[in-house]
């Protein structure tokens, strides 16, 4: 098996708060390149809305938002949920819930210079928290099709695509990644492996 050499960065993430990171995190939300997130024209308010609904909806739970710092400055933002009472709850999703299932989204803050290898480091910081330390079986992603980069980077951390479904108002690629695949491709949670999308049926 082949290990990626890229370069490792310190990170780690706290729960995401509506007072103190709203402000931060709308300046992404609100960049092109989180179109994905469909909050292009959110207001500071919607954003601590959203953070608060979350925070009320998964207390108690391990599922949440959380928001990772790189040399104390905030990078990048993650949510862990419950795929059972997400979109992907209706059929046509494509979704088989299984036992350990958490699902996940990703969005890494727009930079001026990016830095070799930091969004893979960020992968690995999410799946061991979800895997790791979450204690996930599965993690579920429902990607837009149209987000080739983050196929890619799924792919580098264990993904394996299962198809093109609906998902709320997009075409969404659906991928699961077991903790066996991660444990399995990134050496132990230590490294991006081989950045190639992989079907499950191959």
């Amino acid at each position: 098996m082949t290990i990626s050499s890229a370069p490792t960065y310190d990170l780690n993430s706290v729960d995401l708060d509506d007072v103190s990171h709203a402000a931060t995190v709308h300046g992404w939300l609100t960049h092109p390149k989180a179109k994905y997130w469909d909050m292009l024209d959110s207001s500071v308010a919607d954003v601590e809305k959203m953070i608060r609904d979350s925070a009320e909806a998964t207390a108690g739970t391990p599922y949440g938002m959380r928001l990772g710092y790189h040399d104390g400055h905030p990078q990048f933002l993650f949510e862990l949920y419950d795929p059972a009472t997400s979109e992907l709850a209706d059929p046509a999703s494509g979704y088989v819930p299984a036992d350990g299932d958490i699902g996940m989204h990703l969005l890494v803050a727009h930079a001026e210079q990016s830095l070799p290898g930091f969004t893979g480091a960020v992968m690995l910081h999410i799946m061991r928290t979800a895997i790791l330390e979450v204690g996930a079986a599965r993690v579920v992603v429902e990607p837009d099709v149209r987000n080739k980069a983050v196929h890619r980077l799924n792919a580098s951390v264990g993904f394996r695509v299962d198809g093109d479904y609906p998902v709320g108002n997009k075409t969404a690629h659906l991928s699961y990644c077991t903790r066996a695949d991660f444990l399995e491709v990134t050496d132990n949670g230590r490294s991006v492996g081989p950045v190639e999308v992989t079907d499950l049926g191959a």
